[in-house]
């Protein structure tokens, strides 16, 4: 086995430059795929294609593949030796069942410099502290990648995990991180936590948060109220980042705070409509990837079902390299109310700009007029704005009347922190597949 090493500056080279080692590498990649992929031979088989002659500009002659191909074909897709794979994750599939999504000794080279170029980019530094508030363990391979990332920037991580808020509290008193990794709307929990035992998350050690999960950004690249919350409650740099567990390329914002950059040596990024057919920068599609260097499980132009749209202007930190703009939803849940197209983060979105509202989820059904159907449940809590005037002013911004539903806030919260999730949960999916 070779040791993984990338080419952390290319970022910052010409675009020509860039194009020429992803043309080198997507050669490397094919190559492996026709030779070891069971799934990738059978379909250079099937569709007649000969990988030798596709190049960056050809790629989009190849099929795309799909969630629903990596789960029912799981196996398939495996171009090692099974005593070359050393971990092994589990990925929320389309068939009901979890998909393994396994990895090399040197993908896990592949995403430890992944994670430290990200984690550079954004000005984390050798010296500074960060508090992880994801998880390792559950088979969560962001947790994993994060830890990988820190130490390969020779910087000190704390692997808290899911702790309580009590406890990264007292790791913030007495050990002062200067950086925390989390989930937005957790780390904005936890301030107010500090804030309401008496001290103030602002006044901390704390000067840089990455986040995970959610999206601080909307479409505009203006912070949503919960970025905005966050910087105002931690006075710290906010910076988001977006990942995949099949693909194990992230895009992580710089101290530009404009965008995901995309690592070129990693991979090759496109955004596809519903005929999967490239748009143009700007427009919006489904973000579609294909992970240059990977040994266990490699891809070719997957479909990860996020929807994005990619930066047409130049950085200010000075890489030239692509930049994913913030997700706006999954396509898979995507509602058509009314004949309205809405996504649940816009939803969110609307919502977080209520001030004292509690926590919340979404329901989506279907009605009997071939339309989806909206339901809002919010947690009861004191003081809260009626849900009168939340209709209303939602109607006005989205264009969609809900339901919305008063619930006990336990029973919300109970929803949105399943124990048996990674993160919090507050889209619940009723409708029946077509």
């Amino acid at each position: 086995m070779t040791r993984f090493k990338g080419r952390p500056n290319l970022e910052f080279e010409p675009l020509i430059t860039q194009r020429s080692i992803q043309e080198q590498e997507l050669k490397k990649h094919l190559r492996h795929c026709a030779r070891h992929s069971p799934y990738y031979r059978h379909l250079f088989k099937q569709t007649g294609l000969d990988p030798a002659s596709i190049s960056l500009e050809t790629l989009s002659s190849l099929p795309v593949t799909s969630k629903t191909d990596f789960a029912l074909h799981n196996r398939e897709f495996l171009a090692v030796p099974p005593g070359a794979i050393v971990d092994i994750v589990l990925s929320s599939g389309t068939t009901g069942k979890p998909t393994q999504v396994m990895y090399t000794e040197r993908d896990l080279q592949r995403l430890s410099y992944n994670e430290e170029i990200s984690f550079a980019s954004c000005g984390i530094a050798p010296g500074d502290i960060t508090l992880l508030t994801c998880t390792m363990d559950r088979c969560f391979v962001a947790g994993l990648a994060y830890f990988l990332g820190i130490r390969a920037r020779h910087a000190a991580a704390i692997r808290n995990g899911h702790g309580t808020l009590a406890s990264h509290f007292e790791i913030i008193k007495s050990i002062k991180p200067t950086v925390l990794v989390g989930v937005p709307s957790f780390l904005r929990k936890l301030a107010l936590f500090l804030n309401e035992h008496g001290v103030n998350a602002g006044q901390t050690s704390v000067r840089k948060l990455v986040c995970i999960g959610e999206p601080v950004r909307g479409p505009d690249m203006a912070p949503l109220k919960l970025g905005a919350d966050l910087h105002a409650l931690w006075n710290a740099d906010v910076h988001s980042t977006y990942a995949s567990s099949e693909c194990i390329t992230s895009f992580c914002e710089c101290t530009a705070l404009q965008g995901g950059h995309l690592h070129p040596d990693l991979g090759i990024l496109e955004i596809l409509d519903e005929n999967n057919q490239t748009v143009p920068s700007g427009t919006t599609g489904e973000v579609v990837l294909t992970p240059l260097a990977i040994e266990g499980m490699p891809l070719l132009r997957f479909k990860t079902g996020d929807i994005s749209f990619i930066l047409p202007a130049p950085c200010p930190c000075g890489r030239t390299s692509p930049r994913l703009g913030p997700i706006l939803g999954r396509k898979q849940q995507m509602m058509k109310i009314r004949g309205t197209t809405l996504y649940p983060q816009a939803v969110f979105a609307a919502l977080d700009e209520f001030p004292n509202l509690g926590d919340y989820y979404l329901e989506i059904d279907s009605d009997d007029n071939l339309s989806d159907k909206l339901i809002i449940h919010l947690g009861a809590r004191p003081g809260q704005p009626s849900p009168d005037l939340i209709r209303e002013q939602l109607q006005a911004r989205l264009r969609v009347t809900p339901l919305i539903a008063i619930d006990p806030d336990e029973k919300v919260r109970h929803h949105v922190y399943s124990p048996e999730s990674r993160k919090p949960i507050r889209v619940f999916d009723r409708r029946k597949p077509l």
